[in-house]
């Protein structure tokens, strides 16, 4: 089974617990003003998690659907969705169950990108992402910046949650930064992955390219600082998809 079939269940809502609501609406703030997002806009929160992000989208007024594989995960942003009207689905981010042109704008946040081993298969992500935007709508694609993730790598940590211990080890391997998580109580111990592929900004905006979207600015954090290679932490690409 796939590391991203596995990985993000009931631990996974644990070990990424400190990912909170207020982050998400600052976050969405910036994204919003960045790609023109308002009122009435269709928004598709592709790899959606929880619904964090979803949520804040909504409180824009931003009509939302979110999309992604765990169902465990969907199940929460239901739950976290109560009153709002907000449509999730479940569906593979490489081929997706919608329409061509049924969304203004699309959304791919925290890292939920180059999951896959292939060029190829990342390269689906891009082009589906093309397929479901209206012709001139918006994205953005927020992503590791690769040579920080190099530089400030923390090998291993530990800290405890609700009484499970919680150790992460972290490394570099090629061309992916991967990560191996354990979580131990007095019953068991469970073992997760997680794997990214590390591209640099003009990987990136050559897949992008190929794929029909045009990127307009990257940003190097949601402060809306520019680009930095060797200083941002991330990779905020925000554009328009091709006629």
């Amino acid at each position: 089974m796939p590391w991203y079939e596995e990985s993000f269940g009931e631990d996974y809502m644990l070990v990424y617990r400190h990912r909170n609501r207020v982050n998400a609406d600052r976050e969405i703030r910036e994204a919003a003003r960045w790609i023109g997002l308002g009122e009435g806009d269709e928004v598709l929160d592709l790899c959606c998690g929880t619904g964090r992000h979803s949520i804040s989208l909504s409180k824009l007024g931003c009509r939302v659907t979110g999309i992604d594989l765990s169902r465990v995960l969907l199940d929460e942003a239901v739950l976290s969705s109560e009153g709002l009207d907000i449509r999730y689905v479940r569906g593979d981010m490489r081929d997706l169950p919608f329409p061509d042109g049924s969304f203004d704008a699309v959304v791919n946040l925290f890292t939920s990108f180059g999951y896959f081993v292939e060029d190829a298969e990342n390269g689906k992500v891009l082009s589906e992402i093309r397929r479901v935007t209206r012709p001139k709508g918006r994205f953005l694609i927020d992503f590791l910046n690769r040579e920080t993730v190099k530089k400030t790598l923390v090998p291993e940590s530990e800290r405890i949650e609700e009484g499970i211990r919680i150790r992460e080890e972290r490394w570099i391997d090629g061309e992916f930064v991967r990560k191996k998580i354990t979580l131990s109580d007095e019953k068991r111990d469970r073992t997760y992955q997680e794997r990214v592929k590390m591209y640099t900004r003009s990987q990136m905006e050559a897949m992008m390219e190929s794929a029909g979207l045009w990127v307009e600015r990257v940003k190097g954090d949601f402060d809306g600082n520019p680009y930095s290679e060797m200083e941002s932490p991330r990779m905020i690409f925000t554009g328009r998809v091709a006629l």
